[in-house]
């Protein structure tokens, strides 16, 4: 399996990108296609005293980047030459298997759209990221990519969120819920009204488990295993799980730094708090798949360190043995959207 990464995308690149490569060829016994400026990449490398590139880790040379003040509709006319827009080319051309990138979110979505293509038949690709639960894990669609929605749109989300769960998450029948401001099918804004109309038709038809309307508190105790949002609602939620658990991570570190009987306390806990803490550690996961994008391509966090970038690629993986885009093509007859049936 080949890996192809945006060595430039992302707040700690290329460092971050240049050792989570390195450690996924030599632990997850993948190749790894390190997309960058090689001179800088190959002084990284001197810089630590490496001489010669790992096995199973190429360069392939990107002079420019795709930064946050780029406008996403254009960056693959105006930027051909970044390491963004000549990994996605890559892959489409079948250079490699999946492709990661930390760098801008529209930037991504866009070039993903235009160079790698949508399934035949997905209106928007979506974030789906996977978030843990009290009673596992659950797959949030859509996080962030598309801010304005039609109910159809999250239809498609929510029988996209399915195909994505049944195959990583190893689930037979997803739960799907619609994130709402309550659990009654009378609750919301137009929106949220129709598009539970449609999800609800969905499950009666078998294509989906549609489970209902959902509140983001439930969501988290484990109620469902696919959460259907708007980008807007989604990244609200999604930013919040984040906050909480940096939030509790340093309660929790705060109360056991107290005294020496706190202290004593977390010695005796070390192994089990540790387990905790990684639970709530956004890094764990890494990264976020495009659901809808013919190959799989991963988002992974803006601030990804090398712990992130590990866990980017491992998403990577997951996608592409899990035959997520296969599952979604194979499967899109049952996403057929109510005018287009007629």
């Amino acid at each position: 399996m080949k890996i192809i990464i945006d060595a430039m995308g992302g707040d700690n690149a290329p460092q971050a990108f240049l050792e989570g490569g390195f450690r996924a060829a030599a632990e997850l016994g993948v190749e790894v296609v390190l997309v960058g400026r090689v001179e800088e990449l190959l002084e990284l490398m001197k810089a630590q005293g490496i001489d010669t590139l790992p096995k199973g880790v190429e360069l392939m040379d990107a002079e420019q980047v795709v930064d946050m003040h780029d406008d996403p509709a254009t960056v693959v006319r105006t930027k051909k030459d970044s390491s963004m827009v000549k990994g996605l080319k890559l892959l489409a051309d079948g250079g490699g298997d999946a492709f990661v990138s930390a760098g801008s979110t529209g930037g991504l979505l866009s070039a993903a759209t235009l160079v790698v293509k949508r399934v035949r038949g997905i209106r928007r690709a979506a974030f789906g990221p996977t978030i843990p639960t009290k009673t596992g894990s659950l797959i949030l669609i859509d996080s962030g990519a598309n801010v304005e929605c039609t109910p159809e749109f999250l239809l498609q989300f929510g029988c996209m969120g399915s195909f994505a769960a049944k195959q990583t998450l190893g689930i037979e029948r997803p739960r799907v819920a619609l994130l709402n401001n309550g659990a009654e099918d009378s609750k919301g804004d137009t929106l949220h009204k129709e598009s539970y109309k449609l999800l609800k038709e969905a499950g009666e038809k078998g294509v989906i488990n549609f489970v209902g309307n959902i509140e983001a508190r439930e969501a988290m105790l484990g109620d469902c295993d696919v959460l259907v949002a708007d980008g807007f609602s989604g990244n609200v939620f999604l930013k919040g799980v984040e906050g909480t658990g940096m939030f509790m991570g340093s309660l929790v570190k705060h109360m056991l730094l107290k005294n020496f009987k706190t202290k004593l306390a977390a010695l005796l806990l070390k192994k089990d708090l540790k387990e905790l803490l990684s639970i709530m550690d956004y890094r764990r996961v890494g990264g976020t798949m495009l659901l809808g994008i013919c190959k799989p391509v991963i988002k992974a966090h803006g601030s990804a360190d090398a712990e992130a970038v590990m866990g980017a690629i491992r998403q990577a993986v997951a996608a592409v043995e899990g035959e997520i885009c296969q599952a979604i093509t194979d499967n899109i007859d049952g996403m057929i959207l109510p005018r287009e049936a007629q």
